[in-house]
Parts: C-alpha cells; structure tokens; sequence
C-alpha cells in the first residue's frame, strides 16, 4: 500500500491509494462494487440501480454479496442502525482478502446522510488493505 503525505502547517494528514473511484463502469473479476440499499433489496435508484444493471445486485436481496456487488442497508434508521451492517461488510472483506471492494458514499444520496455521519462508521476499515473508500470518507477518517 502507497501513502502520500501532505503537510498544512504543523498538521501530518495521511492519505493512501485506496480511493474508490468516482465513477465506475467496470469492474475486474475479482472487485466488488459496494453499495447501499434499503432492507428490501428495491434497487431503484443510485448506486443501488447501477449495481442491479451493472453489477450482479438481486432484487428483493438488500444485504449482503451478489454478483459483483455488496449492498449495505441505509435506509432504515440514523447511522447507528447502518453499523451493524457496515462492520459485517468490513468482517467480510476481512475473510475474503482475494477481493478488492469498492465503496461508494453509501447513505450520501437517496438516504440523505453527509459524508460526516457515515465516513466514521468505516473507522476499523482504515486498516484494511482491500477496502477502498470514497475520497469525501477519508478526508474525515483521516
């Protein structure tokens, strides 16, 4: 893993390579598109649409690994009802370190959430070297 560091003053902030492109329309065998869902696994809109054309989603499956895509429910509660599910994607990337998972801002469209009230539910994947998350999450984990 590559880091860069930049300097502001007498602040160090650590930025790695492990940014989750802002686009994507492809993916590799062995990535994953990573997005979130609502319990009912209804893949209507955003991220969610795009993986259910793209990327393998099911519909009526709202949890979990399918096709090339791994849906986070966000859309039942604030963002202590969406922990327990990001920390269950993080044990799975954990298992499955062959993959590489590309999160995109879940919870940051369609459910209505910023960047500040998701980005640190994802504080444990800062050290998980197959989880790649979007830029506006590690400006906040730093």
């Amino acid at each position: 893993m590559l880091a860069i560091c930049l300097s502001d003053s007498n602040n160090i902030f650590m930025y790695n390579n492990r940014i989750t492109p802002a686009h994507i329309s492809s993916l590799k065998e062995n990535e994953i598109f990573v997005f979130g869902s609502n319990l009912q696994g209804r893949h209507g809109g955003g991220a969610a649409h795009a993986a259910h054309i793209y990327f393998g989603a099911v519909w009526g499956q709202g949890v979990g690994l399918q096709g090339q895509s791994y849906a986070i429910p966000t859309m039942q509660g604030g963002p202590e009802t969406i922990k327990p599910y990001v920390d269950e994607f993080i044990a799975f990337a954990k298992q499955h370190s062959d993959l590489i998972f590309y999160v995109t801002p879940i919870g940051c469209g369609i459910a209505g959430f910023v960047p500040s009230d998701i980005a640190p539910l994802f504080a444990e994947a800062k050290d998980v070297e197959n989880i790649f998350l979007p830029n506006s999450f590690w400006d906040i984990l730093g």
